[in-house]
């Protein structure tokens, strides 16, 4: 310290001037030092950070250990840990929002599957080759479903000015009731996979549920008798459809014993559909029949089908698209192959929006198996909207 700032420190006696100036120089000395010590602490945080930094940079080029990186989300952790070992401490209490299924517990010990597995599963069975793909699907929350259908038209007339005007027909409701089956898929892992990190169980997993679910929905909604299962739409009773009449599906005949010999019936099954119906129908038949219809050729020498012009488009039958179900039957005498309607208003398949996953470990062992249930109904909901090829001469 200089004599100066000694002399002002200890309190002699300096002119004002010298005051002043002495005075300023402790003050600019004081704050140099403050400025160096907020320098040095800068610093030192950012040479922490740029540590920081480089840290998290390689920590984000390291590989992952599983096959696929472990997503961070408490339920699908929960989830997989359940499946995993049947370590449901993660699943208990958990509260997560979920949009199409839940993923809390049931009350009866049988837990709901994470979300993107349900999507998974979801996507799956729309995308197959079922009558789910064109059908109306509807999500309910009971054990049925009821769908109220106005099957004849109110009446109407003409009125004059001064005449009495005469009462006209009223429509008849009918009330159609969808019950709900425990539709359930049961595959199995050895624990051995099951404790293999690298393996993506929720995807295998969500992609076994979809194929037995798919195989046994499909079948169902064709020809399932409704008894602990959907009532497919070739179960109800056929009539010939010049004498149909509500509760059947109406026919129109092949003109030929065994097969299909040209497109008169396939022209004509299209035509008994009505106006209202045709701009959303489709042709749903299997891939033997198929390989015949496409083959057939009008009286120019023209193939009656044609194929879709972009991927993922479906094949075209006299302008009317073409969904290929194998469960339809083969082209044989008093078979009904080939089906035509707007399905989406002629079937309805309800089901709940929970998806339950019970873990079994013992029943199989050294496997586990995983218990997979939901609730799904299906049934025909407007008899007008459906009609169906007969392979017979009349």
């Amino acid at each position: 310290m200089s004599e100066p700032e000694t002399k002002a420190r200890a309190g002699e006696g300096l002119s004002p001037a010298e005051e002043l100036k002495t005075a300023v120089a402790v003050f600019m000395h004081d704050f140099k030092h403050f400025t160096t010590d907020i320098h040095a602490k800068l610093q030192h945080q950012e040479e922490r950070m740029t540590k920081m930094d480089r840290k998290t940079m390689f920590a984000g080029k390291r590989p992952s250990l599983a096959a696929t990186a472990e997503i961070e989300a408490p339920h699908q952790k929960a989830f997989d840990a359940y499946l995993r070992s049947g370590d449901d401490d993660g699943l208990r209490g958990l509260e997560i929002e979920g949009k199409a299924m839940s993923t809390a517990v049931a009350a009866d010990g049988g837990y709901l599957v994470a979300p993107q597995m349900a999507d998974t599963i979801k996507t799956v069975l729309q995308g197959a080759a079922s009558i789910r793909a064109i059908a109306n699907v509807v999500n309910v929350e009971a054990t049925s479903y009821d769908v109220l259908i106005d099957r004849a038209d109110i009446g109407a007339g003409w009125a004059t000015e001064t005449a009495a005007t005469t009462e006209t027909a009223t429509g008849v409701i009918e009330r159609i009731t969808i019950p709900l089956h425990e539709l359930s898929a049961l595959p199995k892992a050895s624990q051995r996979l099951l404790d293999d990190t690298a393996f993506d169980l929720e995807t295998w997993l969500a992609g076994r549920i979809a194929e037995k679910f798919n195989r046994a929905e499909a079948a169902a909604y064709v020809s399932g008798n409704g008894v602990d299962k959907p009532r497919g739409f070739l179960d109800y009773t056929k009539v010939a459809n010049t004498a149909w009449t509500w509760g059947n599906i109406g026919y129109i005949p092949s003109g030929a014993a065994a097969t299909i010999t040209n497109t008169d019936p396939l022209v004509d099954l299209v035509y008994a559909l009505g106006a209202q119906y045709r701009a959303g129908a489709s042709f749903v038949m299997n891939s033997k029949t198929t390989a015949i219809i496409r083959k057939l050729k009008d009286v120019d020498g023209r193939y009656l089908w044609s194929d879709g012009f972009t991927n993922g488009e479906p094949a075209r039958l006299l302008g009317y698209p073409v969904l290929v179900a194998e469960d339809m039957p083969d082209i044989a005498a008093n078979a009904f192959p080939v089906a035509f309607g707007n399905f989406a208003a002629g079937y309805t398949i309800a089901e709940r929006p929970d998806l339950r996953v019970l873990r079994d470990p013992f029943s199989a062992k050294p496997h586990v198996l995983f218990y997979a249930t939901k609730r799904v109904g299906g049934a025909v909901s407007d008899f007008a909207a459906i009609k169906a090829l007969r392979i017979a001469t009349s």
